[in-house]
């Protein structure tokens, strides 16, 4: 099982989240994810700057999701 951290670009001045992206490394656990998310959205909103975010009243959310991979699926009987 492998956690995948998504973060999502909004403006609530027009109501829209328009940009998605994902990380590609995934996280070991739970808390490690949500803690990069945290330290990631800071980041990219300081590379933002103030002005941008103020005029278009810029916010971002992210979320952790896990996902399994094939080599965690257990294979069905024949």
């Amino acid at each position: 099982m492998n956690i995948f951290l998504t973060l999502i670009l909004c403006s609530a001045l027009e109501g829209t989240c328009s940009q998605m992206w994902q990380k590609n490394d995934p996280f070991p656990d739970w808390s490690t994810c949500m803690n990069a998310g945290y330290i990631h959205s800071k980041e990219f909103m300081e590379s933002l700057g103030p002005a941008l975010i103020n005029e278009k009243q810029l916010f971002i959310k992210f979320y952790c999701e896990k996902k399994v991979n094939n080599t965690d699926q257990t294979k069905s009987p024949t």
